[in-house]
């Protein structure tokens, strides 16, 4: 699975996503200050799973009907640490039948949520 960390998502989970062996783009390496819309563009086209701390895609992808690309893991939660977002999608990965391609998923640290994209 290939994912595209939004400018919000933390470096040192960048880094440790990529030790686990994902590809992962960085917003914050590559293009920093690029617009939400410009973002979804470019996860739609290189086919990436977008990881955010921000609410805006869900409005963006299901009421102004913008490009939606394979999947968008919104994170819910204020992490304790910059590494704890890569630990807690680690762990989702693992997830036997859970599926993220496909799925706007709202990660909490005690539930999941999926909405179909459209």
């Amino acid at each position: 699975m290939r994912f595209l960390a939004n400018e919000n998502f933390p470096l040192p989970s960048v880094r440790l996503l990529r030790q686990a062996g994902y590809d992962v783009a960085s917003m914050t390496e590559d293009s920093p200050g690029m617009e939400d819309p410009e973002v979804l563009i470019r996860a739609t086209d290189e086919q990436r799973v977008i990881l955010t701390f921000d609410r805006d895609y869900g409005e963006l992808i299901y009421r102004l009907r913008l490009p939606s690309p394979i999947g968008v893991m919104y994170l819910r939660f204020r992490p304790h640490t910059p590494e704890e977002p890569a630990q807690l999608l680690l762990n989702l990965l693992q997830t036997e039948g859970l599926q993220f391609e496909g799925w706007f998923t709202v990660v909490e640290r005690d539930q999941i949520r999926q909405r179909p994209l459209p």
